[in-house]
């Protein structure tokens, strides 16, 4: 019996009454027909925001006036008796708190922007988070205990001791941490299409990462990826709407686990709402991205239709966390429209939870910042990712609710829907680490599944003279490219990093070492296909090429040319005639222009971005596992097709959405 099926007791019934609600796919079955509702339009909200004002005073340089908390009374302890209902323990305890204790609880900074963790106890603050390069030194868990454990315990010394909830982009395992197990990107989850394998991963990922005493995590991403030159494509699971709500409301379920405030659940955060996958090439004002953070130009019923369902799905399956998108609708940043996040996510579909912003998202509203910090609390903002200066935010926050800009029951909405989630994690019973359950990180049983997840996710493009499966006992099998050998290429961005970058970032098997593993003949590596045991004129029975793309996070991803490169093409070129059956693999974000190394192969298998399991693709190479994978993209022929218009039919494309073959 699998790892995975002798875990499935916890969610079995959850996951069934999942399935049958938002009509999950098979993971060995073509991807259903698109059938989505579309929630009719709200009758009294205008369609976009109000544009921020303009502000006269900037408020960046006043001088601190944050006030002193009262210690006048004994504060009423009734709101840490977990026997109470968590709606009464929030009144309890908002009714205590200072204005300075609820912007506090309201501001969230980056770990390494606390020089001191005073800083913590003397500014209240809510929350903190490791941004993507916010790991500790060294990092391994007891350091990410130290470091956790040491906000934690300032966050414990002020007046109400209301815990902090620590954030973290735990986006596929808990990848920020050496030798944690790395999973899939979500694009190999897409293309495997396993609804219970989706819980499954939620499930390691939260025990790993609240192994260390990390509660919350920014993830998953349910945007409808559009377009594939988009640097987060691999972050998304589909061009789909379906498959991405699906796989997302799974997702968040194995996150938060049967009972979220169990020592091993963690807080989701569906992101980024909404339409972060449907912006125009060339609408991004960010730095030189074209895509991302840009803007979406479509209608409200087109983008309820493509982009809303999976958030619904997210509400019910229990999200108590969303993230506003970098992104605009219609010119207007979503982290100003009070339509789309208050009357619509909070209004229509009944979200209880809070709206955290993106990083600095704020700050990009507008140039003055006191008019940038009111109107993004007067949308829906519930959390602020400051994430560097703490005062600024508070200062600037303190004086817009005592010039009645922004109103105090909006201060006691927000800190109000903070409050429950912490409640409702158990952050009050259990707020600081203790480390005991790091064992649970890169353990055998997680990597397991992510050797199963590995092997689910692998597409067949092509296979030829019956090129695969492989027989182990091959008498010579040559293996070229750089990323057949390198587990920071297979793992991607956000791994280690941010970015991610190539060579031994963590612990791991690369696509050459479960190659090495699951054959018996003599498998020989170079990296530009050089081999000194291929006698001249010779020809090895079997070549691998493995090609493809270098980490890449976010918008620094976004890329008008997908082509292989030069080098990929010319090494396919190279190894083709120095064997009798070539198998190209694809390590890639995204599909890509594959035509002349396709014509070259027998086989040819998009492995995606697989993770710290390489020897998963050796499992479907070897015939272990069957291929089952199917493409969540569209597949094109040539740039100049990109983007897809999906309200269309496509007609030309290299391969269609749902494609892959068994065999």
């Amino acid at each position: 019996m699998s790892p995975i099926q002798t875990r499935l007791g916890r969610g079995l019934l959850l996951l069934v009454i999942l399935s049958l609600a938002l009509s999950a796919c098979a993971p060995q079955t073509a991807f259903p027909t698109l059938v989505i509702p579309t929630l009719p339009l709200s009758p009294t909200s205008p369609a976009t925001s109000t544009p921020p004002p303009t502000e006269t005073q900037n408020l960046a340089s006043l001088p601190d006036t944050t006030p002193e908390p009262s210690t006048q009374n004994t504060p009423s302890l009734d709101y840490k008796d977990a026997s109470l209902p968590v709606p009464q323990r929030v009144a309890s305890l908002l009714g205590q708190m200072t204005l300075a204790e609820k912007i506090g609880q309201m501001t969230q900074i980056e770990i390494n922007s606390i020089k001191d963790p005073t800083l913590v106890t003397q500014k209240f603050l809510g929350s903190v988070l490791s941004g993507g390069d916010g790991e500790p030194n060294p990092n391994t868990p007891e350091g990410w205990v130290a470091m956790v454990k040491g906000v934690e315990e300032a966050a414990l010394k002020t007046r109400l001791g209301i815990p902090l909830i620590y954030g973290i982009d735990s986006v596929h395992g808990f990848n920020a941490a050496d030798g944690a197990t790395v999973f899939p990107h979500n694009i190999g989850i897409g293309a495997a299409g396993d609804v219970p394998l989706a819980y499954e991963i939620g499930r390691a990922t939260a025990e790993e990462t609240s192994a260390v005493g990390i509660q919350w995590t920014f993830s998953p991403v349910i945007a409808v990826a559009q377009d594939i030159r988009w640097g987060r494509t691999y972050e998304s699971y589909s061009e789909n709407t379906q498959l991405v709500t699906n796989l997302g409301a799974a997702t968040i379920s194995g996150l938060q686990g049967d009972k979220l405030s169990a020592n091993d659940s963690i807080l989701a955060t569906a992101k980024h709402y909404i339409g972060d996958g449907g912006t125009a090439w060339g609408s991004s004002t960010t730095n030189n991205y074209q895509l991302d953070q840009g803007n979406d130009t479509m209608d409200e019923t087109a983008l309820r239709a493509l982009f809303l369902p999976p958030y619904q799905a997210a509400i019910q399956a229990g999200a108590l966390s969303v993230m506003a998108s970098f992104s605009s609708v219609d010119g207007v940043k979503m982290h100003v429209n009070k339509h789309l996040l208050t009357d619509v996510l909070k209004g229509e579909l009944g979200f209880q939870g809070f709206v955290i912003s993106d990083w600095g998202g704020v700050d990009q509203i507008s140039p003055d910042y006191g008019a940038a910090v009111t109107a993004a609390i007067n949308a829906g903002v519930d959390m602020v990712m400051v994430p560097y200066d703490a005062n600024k935010f508070i200062n600037t926050l303190t004086q817009a609710v005592q010039t009645k800009a922004v109103s105090m029951e909006r201060i006691d909405d927000a800190v109000s829907r903070i409050l429950t989630a912490k409640f409702e994690l158990g952050l009050f019973e259990r707020p600081l680490p203790d480390g005991s359950q790091a064992s649970q990180i890169g353990s055998q049983a997680h990597r397991a599944i992510a050797r199963q997840a590995v092997a689910e996710s692998q597409v067949l493009l092509k296979n030829d003279n019956a090129a695969l499966p492989l027989a182990k006992n091959t008498p010579l099998i040559v293996v070229a490219g750089l990323a057949a050998n390198d587990i920071g290429i297979q793992c991607g961005g956000w791994t280690v990093g941010w970015q991610g970058h190539a060579g031994a970032i963590t612990t791991g098997v690369t696509i050459l070492q479960g190659i090495q593993a699951a054959a018996t003949g003599k498998v020989e590596y170079n990296r530009v296909g050089n081999y000194k045991d291929l006698p001249s004129g010779a020809q090895a029975d079997v070549g691998i090429v493995v090609v493809g793309e270098q980490p890449y996070a976010e918008g620094l991803g976004d890329k008008a040319d997908l082509s292989l490169s030069q080098d990929d093409n010319d090494l396919v070129a190279r190894v083709r005639p120095l064997v009798k059956k070539l198998v190209v693999i694809l390590i890639s974000g995204r599909p890509m222009i594959i035509n002349d190394a396709l014509a070259k192969a027998d086989a040819f298998v998009a492995a995606w971005l697989p993770g710290t399991e390489g020897g998963g693709v050796a499992d479907v190479l070897f015939g272990d596992k069957p291929f089952t994978g199917k493409l969540p993209f569209t597949w094109p022929k040539s740039n100049g097709q990109l983007p897809f218009d999906f309200s269309q039919p496509v007609k030309d494309a290299l391969f269609p959405f749902g494609y892959g073959l068994t065999k």
